[in-house]
């Protein structure tokens, strides 16, 4: 039985490599569930949120990572997020007809951009990444990010269907021991041998495969002959975070002339969440209750 919504690290010993392996499977039901998504936007969300979660596994911090995918193409939107403890949410926009086949990327998105962002809970600092879309897959536009942000030779494979999706992440670190230059070229060549053999081995895993092994049998068929060390599997879940606090911080920043103007045409003021689909309303007495003096309402944050 493959894993079903966990994360695994793992390490090569004596390597400056190491790994992570994703499996969402009620999470991504859950994140897709309420959204009729065309096959090929579905595909290209799931590896998203395989891409996004393993990104989010790499770096230390305390709050929200999105990755945001904005182009021209008929995929005009791709918004993914997750936490330092693994929630998850996303969701896509797109526009027009869609071919039969899956495009590349770059021609789905319209050669926009992919953008990242860290954002800390303590709001003391944000970090912003941006790195223009390209290759066949999400998955190259990623190491494209790696190789010129964080600058750390990154692989990913990534799949994604109707019931799950999957990824599989191996990242060189650099060798921060002091030795001589010989030393350090020996060092450097080694790593190089050692890279490309861990590449060449991750390099025979197929799509199906990486949706059905579980993560610890995954590794061991790939990697059998290397002493690698794996971690206990850590749980993953979709959860939305929106709130009546934070659509009610979105109507204010709309201000009162508009949102009673809403309110007159149709009544009611229906504010529908874009990840989860779940439906806030406010009648009259919701709308004067919103506006008065004194009543603080936490902004929300939005999506850029």
């Amino acid at each position: 039985m493959r894993d079903s919504d966990t994360l695994r690290r793992f390490v090569f010993e004596g390597l400056p490599v190491r790994g992570y392996v994703v499996h969402l499977d009620a999470s991504w039901r859950a994140l897709t569930e309420h959204h009729a998504y065309p096959d090929t936007i579905r595909d290209t969300l799931g590896e998203a949120a395989a891409a996004t979660m393993l990104l989010a596994a790499t770096l230390k911090f305390e709050g929200l990572l999105t990755l945001q995918v904005q182009g021209p193409g008929p995929m005009h939107l791709l918004v993914v997020q997750a936490t330092h403890r693994r929630a998850l949410r996303g969701v896509a926009r797109w526009h027009g007809e869609l071919p039969l086949a899956r495009p590349s990327l770059t021609a789905l998105s319209g050669g926009g951009r992919l953008t990242v962002t860290v954002e800390h809970d303590d709001q003391r600092s944000r970090y912003q990444g941006v790195v223009p879309l390209s290759g066949l897959r999400i998955a190259d536009c990623f190491e494209g990010y790696f190789a010129r942000s964080e600058q750390l030779p990154t692989r990913l494979w990534l799949t994604a269907g109707a019931d799950g999706a999957a990824g599989l992440l191996l990242q060189r670190l650099p060798s921060g021991a002091s030795a001589s230059s010989e030393e350090l070229e020996h060092s450097a060549a080694s790593g190089d041998e050692d890279w490309s053999r861990i590449l060449h081995l991750a390099g025979t895993l197929s799509e199906p495969e990486l949706a059905a092994l579980p993560g610890g049998e995954l590794l061991r068929r790939l990697f059998h002959e290397e002493d690698v060390r794996v971690f206990e599997p850590q749980p993953v879940f979709f959860r939305c975070n929106c709130s009546r606090k934070r659509v009610s911080g979105i109507l204010r920043a709309l201000g009162t002339g508009e949102v009673h103007d809403i309110l007159r045409e149709r009544g009611a003021v229906e504010v529908r969440c874009e990840f989860c689909n779940r439906a806030w309303q406010y009648d009259a007495v919701d709308v004067a209750r919103l506006f008065a003096a004194g009543d603080p309402v936490d902004g929300p944050r939005a999506l850029q």
